[in-house]
């Protein structure tokens, strides 16, 4: 009769129960976005690679001063100052930085255009997987240098040898980071989206490719370090003056010109954009991808 009464009365509080369950589920799902403060964001975020360049020009300051080596191999980092003075009172600063910068970004969205459809049909096609999936991989491998004779030869000296290059460097990095991401992919999602519709592009659309992001993000960004690299390998080695004054021919005439400090100087540049690119997009992207699956503390 106790049990019978018990019994009773959890039937008459299960909606209560139900209802309590469901709104504390809720709360553990909900992520809150707070903005951090400006003060922490300066400590955490400016504050160490800003030291960290400041102690590299400590130990180069040193290293001159100790005279370690000749000053034609290790100039002093006021020289290249000078040298980046030099190029901005010229105006041709920005020419040359966005020269590259251009190339870089237009081999970069080719290089996604095409990438994309590819890592779809190798994840999603067995066949297309096993006949593609060794030879992306190996290319993935290969330096992009390597590349550059065969553009030449095959497109000239010109800008279509150029984005050759960056597309053979990049592509297969984008398409290898989305196979990844779709292998990651739990196939409970997958039969959900198919039971509600979501089938073919409209399930590689609002299923698939979502739940892959992560992985495919992570793609992207080795894609744009491919890209960038590839791009000064061949602006190295096929400097042409129909092609413009880019960050990797820049480099090339200071060795030339047995000009360290411009060296330096055009090494320096190509690190910052790559960088730069880097922390602009591809970061923020990662943490607010991050933030809406509830991994925000692993976007910090």
């Amino acid at each position: 009769m106790a049990s019978t009464e018990t019994g009773a009365r959890s039937a008459s509080g299960g909606p209560h129960d139900l209802a309590g369950l469901e709104a504390g589920l809720d709360a553990l799902d909900a992520v809150r976005i707070e903005r951090t403060p400006f003060g922490k964001v300066l400590l955490h975020k400016v504050l160490p690679p800003v030291t960290a360049v400041v102690l590299v020009l400590v130990v180069w300051k040193l290293l001159v001063v100790a005279e370690v080596t000749d000053d034609y191999k290790l100039p002093d980092p006021s020289a290249v100052w000078h040298s980046l003075r030099e190029l901005w009172l010229r105006g041709t600063l920005l020419d040359i930085v966005w020269t590259s910068v251009s190339r870089g970004l237009l081999g970069f969205v080719a290089a996604l255009a095409l990438g994309t459809p590819l890592g779809l049909l190798v994840a999603r096609v067995k066949f297309v997987r096993a006949a593609l999936g060794p030879v992306l991989s190996g290319l993935q491998s290969l330096p992009s240098v390597a590349w550059v004779p065969a553009a030449v030869i095959w497109l000239g000296i010109t800008d279509g040898a150029m984005y050759a290059v960056i597309l053979l460097g990049a592509v297969p990095s984008i398409a290898n980071g989305l196979v990844s991401g779709i292998d990651q992919v739990p196939p409970l999602y997958l039969r959900a989206g198919r039971t509600l519709g979501a089938t073919g592009l409209r399930g590689a659309r609002h299923v698939l490719l979502p739940a892959a992001l992560p992985g495919y993000i992570a793609g992207l960004k080795q894609g744009w370090a491919f890209s960038w690299r590839s791009l000064m390998a061949a602006e190295l080695i096929a400097s042409s003056p129909d092609l413009g004054l880019g960050l990797g021919q820049y480099l090339e005439n200071a060795r030339t010109d047995s000009d360290m400090p411009g060296v330096l100087l055009g090494i320096i540049l190509i690190l910052f954009v790559g960088i730069a690119i880097d922390l602009a997009v591809f970061s923020p992207l990662e943490r607010r991808v991050l933030r809406t699956r509830g991994l925000a503390a692993a976007a910090r």
